[in-house]
């Protein structure tokens, strides 16, 4: 259908944001305050492009808990919320407290689960006891914001607390405090890192200076929880956040600076949103422009986004997509998962399409897939990087993306379709509960890959162990295999595997890991243990098993995939330690 889309006056007038906070609590925050002080008038400028980001949410101004005048007589949690080495270094905290405050108890405790798990029993606790709370450490990007979030229900239940972060995450906690309703959460930061320290270095964090501020370490502990809180720290009340519609410039050359100062774009030049070519792409949907199609953020500690049916097409036109590929992409958009989720290990996504679209948007699933030779693909995976950097509010660094080397996969994902006329097994979506005659896409997570030529007749088994030797065996890791035609042929003839389902199975029983290697993973440690330890299955068997036995890579054979793509030309292929996440269907969007 066609949209056309009529300049609104009342969008010449820009609304100014809340200057709430210097820092970027999302990305082109600074830039929109240029407009809004009218750097970019639209009036009477000759270019108007329609602005790429979602709607973030409003925010909830939440007041700090009030403070003690002294720590005499009081309680201090130490809470550990389980980063390596983040138990030791608060009990040199602890040490410290002995011998410079003889009248506060200190109790060292280990939050229960990962990062962002709740502890309601130790929540509980503390303030059965009238406790105050310093928790530790925020090391990365995850337990970084969770130490900030979980400080923050904290005061909301009238704990006072002390977060310590190290100074590698400082602009993202300050940014996640912001968002979350309390701007002046009272950060300690302490040197980086603190993983790989000695008891004695440790120690000597706690009393030496901390990189930000005039403070020592301890000191700035004992200030977060005794002085008194400012007018600020007390505010309660909600703050809007308007996001214009229409932007301007003078010449294309300056719009495409904006959008580049701004983060929107990932650093190449885009084809700019013009009305225009935002109504021909919303000609590729018969949804309405202003439907709200989902929410998206690139981590579950920070804020859900919400977007539009023009919000999505906008980010496809940047990226040089046709409207025939809208559909897709407002099915990714959809889901509500990110293209650039913000860890610090560095993950991308994959995009897998099935079904009678591939042809009628002419992906290809042959000769060069997954390179750069095919209009569709590589539109797709683009428009999906940049909606995922737009609007689900990510892809700043140092604030909503943390990678800290980063993946070039994300400039536009691994993006192509399974070639089903060439496998010999079922294709993917089939396996995923559709029809073959339905359209779908499928989304993975991983980071990396290994590569094979031909599956050896007398050693192929442990070539291909070897190949997955290296994936890390965490719940958030799985094996997906990228099979060449030949190959997939090779595995089912001469190999005898019937389905992609009986090769998972031999990849789930035949990878395995010692038992003392396994569990000493610092992945396992934080993201498995918890959970073996609460009882949760597989992992609790794994744990009980004597020490020389071997636990299997790979706990769940239905996390392994495998996706048939490639020319024929010769049997190589890869093994991916991607994760599928979800499959849904593109025919609802056309």
């Amino acid at each position: 259908m066609s949209t056309i889309l009529e300049p609104n006056p009342a969008e010449t007038e820009l609304p100014a944001l809340v200057d709430a906070c210097e820092l970027e609590a999302y990305p082109g925050e600074t830039m929109e305050r240029r407009i809004a002080r009218g750097d970019f008038a639209p009036e009477g400028k000759r270019v108007r492009v329609l602005n790429p980001r979602g709607t973030p949410p409003a925010i909830a101004l939440l007041p700090m808990a009030p403070r003690p005048s002294t720590l005499d007589g009081r309680t201090v949690y130490l809470v550990d919320v389980r980063f390596m080495n983040g138990k030791s270094f608060l009990e040199q905290v602890a040490h410290v407290f002995e011998e410079r405050f003889p009248g506060v108890k200190t109790v060292v405790r280990q939050k229960r689960g990962g990062y962002t798990e709740d502890d309601p029993d130790l929540w509980r606790e503390i303030e059965e006891n009238a406790g105050l709370v310093v928790m530790a450490i925020g090391h990365c990007s995850t337990c970084a914001p969770a130490v900030a979030v979980h400080c923050i229900h904290l005061e909301g239940r009238g704990i006072p607390t002390a977060p310590l972060v190290t100074g590698a995450f400082t602009d993202l906690v300050q940014a996640v405090s912001w968002k979350a309703g309390m701007p002046k959460l009272r950060f300690t930061f302490v040197p980086h890192p603190v993983s790989g320290k000695t008891p004695q270095q440790l120690h000597e964090y706690v009393t030496g200076p901390s990189p930000v501020g005039m403070h020592s370490v301890i000191d700035g502990i004992v200030r977060s929880l005794t002085s008194a809180l400012t007018a600020e720290e007390s505010k309660s009340g909600e703050l809007e956040r308007p996001i214009p519609r229409l932007l301007g410039a003078d010449t294309e050359d300056e719009l495409h600076e904006m959008f580049r100062q701004a983060w929107w774009t990932d650093g190449l030049p885009v084809v700019l949103p013009t009305p225009e070519r935002v109504a021909r792409m919303l000609e590729g949907t018969h949804r309405s422009p202003q439907e709200v199609i989902g929410r998206m953020r690139p981590t579950a500690t920070q804020e859900d986004w919400s977007y539009t049916v023009e919000q999505v097409a906008v980010n496809a036109v940047m990226a040089g997509a046709q409207p025939e590929h809208l559909p897709v992409l407002l099915a990714l958009a959809a889901t509500g998962v990110s293209a650039l989720h913000s860890s610090t290990s560095g993950f991308a996504n994959m995009v897998v399409v099935n079904g009678p679209m591939r042809h009628e948007i002419r992906m290809n699933s042959g000769l060069g897939a997954l390179g750069p030779f095919n209009h569709a693909n590589a539109a797709i995976g683009r428009a999906y990087s940049l909606l995922s950097r737009n609007l689900g509010g990510g892809a700043v660094p140092g604030i909503t993306y943390l990678g800290t080397q980063g993946n070039p996969l994300n400039y536009n994902n691994i993006c192509f379709a399974e070639n089903e006329e060439r496998s010999p097994w079922e294709p993917f979506h089939v396996q995923k509960g559709f029809e073959r005659k339905q359209s779908t896409v499928s989304i993975f997570r991983g980071r990396t890959y290994s590569h094979m030529l031909e599956v050896r007749a007398k050693t192929w088994k442990q070539q291909v162990l070897n190949m997955v030797g290296g994936y890390t065996p965490v719940p958030s890791t799985g094996l997906t295999l990228l099979m060449e035609p030949l190959a997939a042929r090779a595995f089912k003839e001469r190999e005898g595997f019937e389905t992609k389902e009986q090769l998972a199975q031999w990849f789930q029983q035949n990878s395995t890991l010692p038992y003392e290697t396994y569990w000493d993973y610092q992945l396992v440690v934080n993201y498995i243990e918890p959970l073996a330890r609460k009882g949760v299955e597989p992992f609790a068997s794994y744990l009980a098993q004597p020490p020389d036995s071997q636990v299997p890579r790979f706990a769940d054979a239905s996390k392994i995939g495998t996706i048939v793509v490639g020319g024929e030309k010769n049997a190589y292929w890869y093994a991916t330690d991607f994760i599928h996440v979800t499959t849904v269907s593109v025919d609802d969007w056309r």
